[in-house]
């Protein structure tokens, strides 16, 4: 189907990109087919599982179908989440798109809300839920994430400077909408940051309001990819690899502003700053603070703030 294809009034695609999912993918499926929307498309995507993953997802076909709702299983060589994101665009039909993780679930509302809310307001082309979240006993946590203005539409300084919550489940787009800024439906692929690549462009364009309703249930676990401890390296490349992933976002949308261009260097030297920070790597540091001062933290207050604090405890 090309990116100028029609696609199906009310239909609301889920794609759901899942490796070595044995424990909990069932609990997705679950969500999925009780929803109270009757429209709705499952594509779940086998990222190269190791585990019974893809036996538990072929055990659910009878299941979607009779509920009426279409179910696709696609496989591919394990990669990473964006890869395994993109193995599942080609395929979407729906007028909406959700990609929630494997590990957390929808309420059975959570798709019909979402979806009436943008066929009744049409100037928006993405809305976003609150969430819930609870540990692997099914005992509830507080949110982990920064709410931020719940009011506040224009989100992709707030999403990208972790002002407010990028998690996956609670955002719903125009189908559309997405694939005008990515016409090949293919979002760049990396090791970190499958959501900024799916978020990010949209929020860029469009204001998104929130929903204040939990629609969403995020399960935290200590061995989730996003949670995991690593070593130095590990993070040095993750944060890189951000950077590259900002740079071709910035592309991607087209960014020409000089302010704005202006605040997104400034939050990529404040997380490498961050980061050499946090494993004693003064001139890095250092190099990162004459950026942040090149790029604006002075006058924002975030300079002189970390050096108040640096030097007069």
């Amino acid at each position: 189907m090309s990116a100028k294809a029609e696609f199906a009034a009310g239909l609301v695609s889920v794609v759901t990109p899942v490796y070595n999912g044995e424990r909990y993918l069932a609990r997705l499926l679950d969500s999925v087919l009780a929803q109270t929307w009757g429209q709705v498309e499952m594509i779940l995507v086998d990222d190269g599982s190791q585990d019974a993953t893809l036996e538990i997802a072929e055990a659910y076909r009878e299941r979607f179908r009779a509920r009426g709702f279409d179910y696709r299983v696609v496989t591919g060589p394990h990669q990473n989440a964006s890869a395994a994101i993109n193995l599942g665009l080609p395929w979407v039909r729906g007028e909406f798109l959700i990609w929630p993780d494997s590990d957390d679930a929808l309420e059975p509302e959570s798709v019909r809300v979402r979806a009436e809310f943008l066929q009744s307001h049409p100037q928006y082309q993405c809305v976003r839920s609150l969430m819930r979240c609870w540990d692997e006993a099914g005992r509830s946590l507080p949110v982990w994430e920064n709410l931020g203005d719940l009011k506040e539409e224009r989100l992709f300084f707030p999403v990208l400077e972790g002002q407010t919550f990028v998690c996956c489940g609670c955002y719903m787009l125009r189908t559309r909408a997405l694939f005008d800024l990515y016409p090949r439906r293919r979002i760049p692929e990396y090791e970190v940051g499958q959501n900024f690549q799916m978020l990010l462009p949209v929020l860029y364009r469009w204001p998104c309001p929130t929903i204040p309703e939990a629609l969403y249930h995020v399960c935290v676990r200590a061995d989730s990819h996003s949670r995991r401890l690593r070593n130095r390296e590990e993070e040095i490349a993750r944060s890189a690899g951000f950077e590259r992933l900002i740079d071709e976002l910035t592309a991607v949308i087209g960014i020409r502003d000089r302010e704005e261009l202006r605040r997104i260097q400034l939050w990529k030297a404040v997380q490498r700053y961050k980061l050499a920070r946090r494993y004693k790597q003064n001139l890095r540091a250092l190099g990162a603070l004459l950026a942040i001062a090149r790029f604006g933290g002075i006058r924002s207050g975030w300079f002189q703030e970390r050096l108040e604090r640096r030097f007069h405890r």
